[in-house]
């Protein structure tokens, strides 16, 4: 009888929010060749002597503001979700966790699936919207770490859980903890942003045109299509609230552009968080699907910093929705989707 098994993936965290930490988490994931796609040298030359020199002490600030007495919220929730999918699943299936950069480390994990004979296994890397820089990333850690290990399990993988109905009803039942209240003119989808450039190499090029049309609508021809991913999930989440096309919005967060001629996708959340209260939207209610548990883009970057915009163009309240993080239907959707394929 087959032995089964699910290894939960997300994308890591600090092992503290000291400078050396933060330093050290910075050049592991900003080296990554499917973050930054650019040439060897010219990465580790702006990785190296650019990013994590300058950008280490300001994150490390950041890290203290969300740091816990149990550590980052981030590792906190992974290993609490762990805990509660293995209880859903019972005995007959081992639940082990890892992230991508830092602890605990994937390689740790692996083998830890090996001691457990386990020769059936799911891997369900945590980003609702497939990405190379965080799917395809994650995916190929693991593929290297088990030819690593000398490991050959059967082994699925989840790209995706964008049509997941579990997981939209998860998300749709945050929001409507507010959206129901009636103080709000208008919900915002925050995405993180990426690269145009990384959609156009994951996407068929002769289909993906970034026009606003191409990712209007998902199917199979745009499946890899990061942009076309958030908004199937804001229409769904949307349909699920309730909510009329005119309620919301969609837009994207956190861009980190190191050229001019190297946008990213548009809209920047930031933008539209100044600009709404002009258009009379004075009410927002905010929260981004691209993350299943609170960290630094959900607590920090759309709580508190694109408030402090919001308010100073005019708004009058910005609500953070909180992630999944535990919730039950966010585990009654990983149990779905380690026991069935889609």
């Amino acid at each position: 009888m087959n032995k089964k098994g699910v290894l939960l993936v997300n994308l890591g965290t600090p092992d503290s929010p000291s400078v050396k930490d933060v330093r050290k988490y910075l050049r592991e994931f900003l080296m990554d060749e499917y973050v930054i796609d650019l040439p060897y040298i010219t990465r580790w030359f702006l990785v190296n002597v650019i990013i994590a020199v300058f950008r280490a002490p300001q994150s490390a600030k950041i890290y203290k503001q969300v740091w816990t007495k149990e550590g980052s919220p981030l590792k906190i929730y992974g290993l609490k979700v762990q805990e509660l999918l293995q209880k859903k699943l019972g005995d007959d299936i081992h639940v082990a966790f890892a992230m991508r950069y830092q602890n605990p480390a994937v390689e740790v994990a692996i083998k830890e699936l090996k001691n457990k004979g386990i020769d059936d296994l799911v891997v369900i890397p945590l980003y609702p919207q497939w990405a190379s820089s965080s799917t395809k990333s994650s995916i190929e850690k693991v593929k290297e770490e088990l030819k690593a290990h000398n490991y050959s399990p059967k082994v699925r993988y989840v790209e995706n859980f964008v049509k997941n109905e579990k997981f939209i009803a998860a998300v749709a039942e945050n929001g409507n903890k507010h959206w129901k209240t009636g103080k709000y003119d208008k919900v915002l989808f925050s995405y993180h942003g990426i690269p145009e450039r990384h959609i156009l190499k994951d996407c068929d090029n002769n289909y993906c045109k970034l026009d606003g049309n191409c990712c209007q609508s998902y199917s199979d021809k745009n499946r890899l299509c990061y942009s076309a991913q958030c908004y199937e999930t804001s229409r769904s989440v949307a349909k699920a609230m309730g909510l009329k096309e005119s309620d919301y919005s969609v837009a994207f967060q956190s861009r980190l552009e190191t050229r001019a001629r190297d946008p990213w996708l548009k809209p920047y959340a930031d933008v539209v968080a100044a600009e709404s209260p002009k258009s009379g939207v004075k009410n927002i209610l905010a929260f981004s699907p691209s993350f299943v548990a609170d960290c630094l883009e959900t607590t920090i970057e759309v709580g508190d910093e694109f408030r402090e915009i919001f308010e100073e163009n005019g708004g009058e309240h910005w609500q953070l929705v909180e992630s999944l993080n535990d919730s039950p239907l966010w585990i009654e959707a990983l149990e779905e989707l380690s026991t069935k394929e889609n």
